[in-house]
């Protein structure tokens, strides 16, 4: 039976994906990759093997690669693209020494549209030129903005006020919840999609504004919430989002999950309670 490890696997995404794996196949075949194997003893008492992966240390992924058949590779958090492109190639690099047969990685959705075709100049995009040019097996999951950015956007306050105040603009989001994300990442590592090369662009199938949020707070709520737009705003969420395409769909999360996508008022429910 294919071993699978999963990258970055006590993050936050990593976790859910390592519990969904639990679930479905024995945990012999699951190994963790984590940078601080002291802080992954959460991990080790479920009975998953884990094993020391730093971005870093080129010299630890060639041990830890060793007899894996499919590796996800869950993005780096480091805040310097360059820094992240240089980990994400050392974590490619091994994994063809290793004789990693497949390999997953999680990007952003609709990377690929920010970029000119002939100089691609954001991280995903150029790991993922780095991993079809490795000549393995590839699966890209490119997810949409998780939805936590909602999270500093004042919800509390609007339920209390009656008002959602947000920078001025055109948006709309894609976004999802990262146990949404985990379940489809999921059925992709097990191969469910069967052989060859694979692309995803994991997103809702439909868009929702502010206005769509300020009528979930209200129902939340049991008292109107408005939305209004404000050119005082200032915080960077907006200039960060304004770089992505927040606003592309696609029924490749769907599809994968198996079910529809976690409806907006479900989603947005931990960061209002």
């Amino acid at each position: 039976m294919t071993t699978i490890m999963i990258t970055g696997a006590n993050g936050q995404l990593g976790s859910l994906i390592l519990e969904n794996l639990r679930s479905r196949i024995p945990v012999g075949h699951i190994i963790a990759g984590v940078r601080s194997v002291e802080q992954a003893s959460f991990i080790r008492e479920q009975g998953i093997e884990v094993r020391k992966v730093d971005y870093d240390v080129p010299e630890s992924l060639n041990e830890a690669f060793d007899g894996i058949s499919r590796l996800l590779l869950i993005s780096s958090s480091h805040t310097d693209d360059n820094v992240r492109l240089a980990q994400h190639k050392r974590v490619i690099d091994a994994a063809v020494r290793s004789g990693v047969g497949h390999i997953l990685y999680t990007g952003f959705a609709f990377s690929q549209q920010r970029s000119d075709p002939g100089k691609p100049d954001n991280v995903h995009t150029l790991t993922e030129q780095a991993i079809m040019e490795s000549g393995m097996e590839y699966t890209f999951l490119r997810n949409a903005l998780y939805i936590d950015f909602v999270g500093v956007l004042g919800l509390k306050e609007a339920l209390s006020s009656g008002e959602l105040v947000t920078a001025p603009g055109e948006w709309r989001f894609n976004s999802v919840g990262r146990r949404d994300l985990a379940l489809a990442a999921t059925a992709a590592v097990l191969g469910e999609d069967g052989a060859g090369n694979h692309i995803y662009e994991l997103t809702a199938p439909q868009t929702w504004d502010f206005d769509d949020l300020a009528e979930v707070l209200t129902e939340v709520a049991g008292k109107p919430v408005v939305h209004r737009q404000d050119d005082g705003i200032q915080h960077w969420i907006y200039a960060f989002m304004s770089k992505l395409d927040t606003s592309s769909t696609s029924g490749d999360l769907e599809r994968l999950m198996g079910r529809p996508v976690t409806p907006l008022k479900d989603s947005i429910l931990p960061f209002i309670v």
